[in-house]
């Protein structure tokens, strides 16, 4: 932005004379700019940053589920004795509303007394509390249960519909644990290993309001079922004969392709990777890339032998050790052994397997350095297009936060907050951390 000072009488030719010219400012210009980026990790202040305190929650016990944020609410998982309880919590300004014991899932072990993993999802009017392969809706609004089940609900990208996958096995193939016989296994919706592929497989999509099923597909044997990209909202299902997407509120079918068997065998695997429905065979190894939306084929690529795994790809297209092409599956870059790779911001963010701690945001084609990430000691999870939040321990002084927007390569520094733990959470507009026997509450804007 140019400033133009409308007061300002124009200097005379000579003061213009005698002012330093502009080289003589530059070596220390450069100074104070090192000085900042060091003492700031490499963020930089921005006048258009908003860091605001809300307050305290609690006291909350959150020693055995993380806090999750979503739908602009927070959440806290506690258990007494047998009772599993959820409390939702508004952000701004914090304050309780409302706590609801939630059913005993699968995960829970009574000779232990220990539960199993908890996620809260909520989408619309409802909150998904899953736990194993148990899954309870609660009503968002006031907390009360409206209907629990033994599966695990796949979330489309909008709408009211749910999905979720029922495997049905030919009696008889349950696999004895006690027995330990090698060979495959193949898990039913519940857990359960068989020791052969489902003779038939049930998709539902199931009203999250009521958890009454809306409609239903039954493509034959084992499959994989992802929610796609995009409006309006859809779901992709990898059978062993073809490929289908189906429209997430009524199961019509939108598009549909045959997919070869190879060496008399269908596919092994299916995904979906940005824009891409990846499908995979085993012998020989070969992975095939469709366009999401229309099913049309877009490129194969032969697996070699790799001389090494990502330790961790996630919404990145891995194979080895090399990050490949999603135009052409070829090979882009490479990385190490000891590297998770995740879609964080535009970018690919690179963290060490080992211990957590950010390295870097890559270029996604060419795996060029756009932001160094050295220094900072956490990425939180949050949205892949959307900010990434990262957390500095600053010993005594607390926590200090900073971000990384979307399509920009700067970090922008949002602020400190005065508390001992680095148990922090962050969605699109607030930050909340650990304090205590308490939760601390910070709104951010960029």
């Amino acid at each position: 932005m140019t400033v133009i000072d409308l007061d300002r009488v124009a200097e005379s030719d000579r003061a213009a004379a005698l002012r330093p010219p502009p080289r003589r400012y530059r070596h220390a210009g450069l100074i104070l700019v090192a000085i900042l980026m060091t003492t700031l990790g490499g963020a930089v202040p921005a006048a258009a940053v908003v860091w605001r305190h809300l307050g305290e929650l609690g006291p909350v016990d959150t020693t055995e589920v993380p806090v999750q944020l979503t739908g602009d609410r927070l959440f806290t998982v506690a258990s007494s004795g047998v009772r599993r309880q959820v409390t939702a919590w508004q952000l701004d300004p914090p304050r309780q509303l409302w706590t609801s014991e939630v059913p005993l899932g699968a995960g829970y072990d009574a000779t232990r007394g220990l539960f199993g993993a908890v996620t809260v999802r909520q989408s619309g009017d409802v909150v998904l509390v899953s736990e194993g392969v148990t899954t309870t809706a609660l009503d968002a609004r006031i907390g009360a249960v409206r209907w629990t089940a033994p599966v695990v609900v796949t979330l489309l990208t909008s709408g009211r519909t749910g999905v979720v996958v029922e495997r049905v096995f030919r009696p008889g193939t349950e696999y004895d644990q006690a027995s330990g016989d090698p060979g495959p296994l193949y898990f039913s919706s519940t857990g359960v290993p068989y020791t052969e592929a489902p003779i038939r497989t049930e998709v539902r999509g199931i009203d999250l309001v009521t958890g009454k099923t809306v409609w239903t597909a039954a493509p034959g044997g084992s499959v994989t079922v992802d929610p796609a990209r995009g409006e309006p909202p859809a779901v992709l299902i990898t059978a062993s004969d073809r490929l289908l997407r189906l429209d997430g509120a009524t199961g019509r079918t939108l598009a549909t392709t045959g997919l070869p068997e190879l060496n008399g065998q269908g596919p092994a695997t299916g995904s979906v990777v940005g824009g891409l429905a990846l499908v995979g065979y085993q012998d020989p190894s070969r992975l095939v890339a469709y366009d999401q939306r229309t099913l049309r084929r877009l490129w194969q690529q032969d697996r070699t032998e790799a001389q090494g795994e990502v330790a961790g790809c996630r919404n990145v297209l891995c194979g080895g050790l090399r990050v490949l092409d999603p135009a052409t599956g070829a090979a882009a870059w490479t990385t190490g052994a000891e590297t998770d790779l995740t879609a964080r911001a535009g970018s690919v963010l690179e963290t060490r397997s080992d211990t957590g701690l950010p390295v870097r945001l890559a270029d996604p084609l060419t795996g060029r350095t756009v932001t160094d990430l050295r220094g900072w000691d956490e990425a939180l999870d949050g949205d892949p297009d959307g900010a990434l939040i990262l957390r500095r321990d600053d010993g005594d002084d607390g926590q200090s936060f900073a971000a990384v927007l979307p399509g920009h390569t700067g970090l922008r520094l949002l602020g400190t907050a005065p508390v001992n733990s680095g148990e922090c959470a962050a969605d699109a507009r607030h930050l909340v951390c650990r304090d205590g026997t308490g939760l601390s509450v910070w709104a951010y804007r960029i």
